[in-house]
């Protein structure tokens, strides 16, 4: 049985293949290339995969609540941990105010 994790052999162009290629996408009209600005600007993929960054982090933390407690956000539809955290984060607004 073939191993098929093995990456395929690449086989890389002659100088003078290298040379014909390029000569041929610098003559194609829609395969100009890149200025040194559109360079600079580029980034890596990895850096834009996933949500972005938030100003406001929040930290992972296990709670436990109460069956009530949770039985009502949870009835709220989705988007429950979000309208809790906003009803937490009321109470520590008034709480910093009165103290």
């Amino acid at each position: 049985m073939p191993d098929t994790r093995k990456r395929p052999r690449l086989l890389m162009p002659t100088a003078e293949e290298d040379r014909v290629i390029t000569a041929a996408a610098k003559a194609d009209p829609d395969a100009q290339p890149l200025r040194p600005s559109q360079l600079e600007a580029m980034v890596p993929l990895r850096s834009l995969r996933g949500r972005p960054r938030s100003a406001r982090r929040k930290s992972l933390v296990s709670v436990r609540y109460s069956v009530e407690v949770l039985e009502f956000f949870r009835s709220t539809g989705k988007g429950w941990q979000s309208r809790m955290d906003g009803v937490l984060r009321r109470y520590v607004s008034r709480q910093a105010k009165s103290a």
